[in-house]
């Protein structure tokens, strides 16, 4: 089989390792940070891969703003999100304006739960998820690590067996949506999926799928793989705060990212599904890369694409480069030293509801003073908007003269000529600066930037959830590390910005 991605390891690199080799990881955290700057990632074996993303080409952009709004609430609605009435009429009318106002009794947005959600909000390929309510417990300090990657080739099976591959990711209209290309099968068969680091569940548009519910997504039909199996006995459900969502049943096939395969990997094929999701013709459904604990399937919960993979990547882990208004990427099994500056700064994961969660210490906003403001964190791929505590927002919003909360509007917009100022996160003890130009997420009174007077921010209210949601807004100023090894994530400056 040929490997087309690019490869943080090389075959002719492997005699350069130790003769003992560590399990992935193995020994890294205590390591001090000169010492981890001579880790060569080589010496791990195993598989990498890299998953770009890929464009949506029906992407609805009408109204961005408050649509992805109500998208990240609806996600959480289990957990204590609600959604202001105001914005469920604004929504409403939205939908009727695009003739598609049966959907909102049917599902708005993406999902919600202990499962996740594919959107309709984007034209990127990405993922998205849920979080449960976790007290505050300040973590330990970060651990910084210079990780050195040897210069990438294509296409090898290295010494042990293990594999390399690549994916690509690409942005959408204003940034919502991250999709990637995946194939499921034997022969394959060519899907785009929401990366989602919010939810655990791979679940697809499929065969099973009432016809009525699929309006030109690509599909998964079990019947054409000569490796797919039924799971007889399972199905899955992830269900919203208004009791719209999603179902379906199980199989198992082999599904390969990046040109990198799993075999036996639970694909769970929908036979119901929520209008909103076909409404996104360009998404055939979500790959999750949360905990396992939180995957839908009944009787028994499955792994994760990630979960089966880690055992033969070279690295434990997975790195979500997220770009503003250009293709970024997933990388699988490695860290690309071209991709960030400076050190990675690492912090322990709360992993105990499932979700990539984490402690953030506090804030800044421009120049101004920080101040200290602890509070749980989860980093979620598959949720647009970056979703905080009031007293973020609102100490955030002063500093711009336009900002006001408008209810027509159904969250905060300001005049989209005014410079706004960075909101900078500390985590850690790393200074995660976002800046302006990240936040004017989208136009508010029009469809585009050219011809809009008012934006819609990227920084909105949680509205009381027990923590705060750092999703692509956040994750498009930092370069991200998930640490599935050690439960950690890590944070760095992303290169070119």
């Amino acid at each position: 089989m040929k490997y087309t991605n690019v490869a943080a390891l090389a075959v002719g690199l492997a005699s350069a390792a130790p003769a003992k080799q560590t399990s992935a990881f193995e020994g890294l955290v205590s390591k001090t940070a000169e010492e981890v700057s001579d880790f060569e990632v080589q010496v791990l074996g195993g598989m990498t891969l890299r998953a770009p993303q890929v464009y949506n080409t029906n992407f609805i952009q009408m109204k961005r703003g408050p649509r992805a709004y109500v998208q990240s609430l609806r996600k959480y609605s289990a957990f204590g999100a609600t959604i202001p009435p105001n914005l469920l009429q604004i929504i409403d009318e939205i939908l009727g304006e695009l003739g598609l106002g049966d959907l909102l009794g049917d599902g708005i947005g993406t999902g919600t739960g202990a499962g996740a959600g594919v959107g309709e909000e984007d034209q990127m390929v990405g993922e998205e998820g849920v979080v449960t309510a976790m007290g505050r417990r300040r973590a330990t300090g970060p651990q910084t690590a210079q990780v050195k990657v040897r210069p990438k080739r294509h296409g090898f099976l290295s010494p042990s067996n293990t594999y390399a591959g690549e994916v690509a990711a690409v942005p959408q209209m204003f940034d919502s949506e991250y999709l990637a290309a995946v194939q499921i099968g034997t022969p394959p068969q060519d899907v785009t999926l929401n990366f989602d680091t919010g939810s655990s569940d791979l679940w697809v548009f499929s065969s099973d799928t009432p016809p009525a519910q699929v309006s030109g997504q690509k599909i998964y039909t079990p019947g054409q793989s000569s490796t797919s199996k039924a799971l007889e006995g399972a199905s899955w459900t992830i269900t919203y705060g208004d009791g719209s969502g999603a179902s379906g049943i199980v199989y198992t096939d082999v599904v390969t990212v990046g040109g990198v395969s799993v075999p036996n990997q639970a694909v769970e094929a929908a036979t119901r599904v929520a209008g909103s999701f076909s409404q996104d013709a360009a998404s055939s459904g979500l790959l999750g890369l949360a905990m396992d604990s939180i995957n839908t399937v009944q009787p028994q919960a499955q792994k994760t694409f990630f979960s089966n993979a880690m055992a033969d990547l070279a690295m434990p882990l997975f790195t979500a480069n997220l770009k503003q208004g250009e293709p970024g990427n997933y990388n699988f099994g490695f860290v690309d030293q071209t991709e960030f500056t400076g050190n990675i700064n690492f912090v322990p994961v709360n992993a105990s509801q499932g979700f990539w969660a984490f402690q953030s210490e506090g804030f800044s906003v421009g120049n101004g003073q920080a101040q200290d403001f602890p509070h749980q964190a989860i980093a979620d791929t598959g949720t647009t908007l970056m979703l905080v505590q009031d007293e973020i927002v609102e100490a955030y919003y002063a500093q711009v003269p336009s900002a006001q909360n408008n209810a027509q509007v159904g969250g905060f917009v300001f005049d989209c000529n005014e410079e706004l100022p960075s909101l900078t996160a500390n985590i850690g003890g790393y200074q995660a600066v976002i800046p302006g130009s990240i936040i004017r997420f989208a136009p508010a009174d029009t469809d585009s930037f050219e011809t809009a007077t008012s934006c819609f921010g990227g920084i909105q209210s949680n509205t009381g959830l027990p923590f705060a949601i750092y999703g692509d807004i956040f994750l498009k100023a930092a370069f991200t590390v998930f640490d599935g090894g050690n439960m950690r994530i890590g944070f760095a400056a992303k290169s070119g910005q």
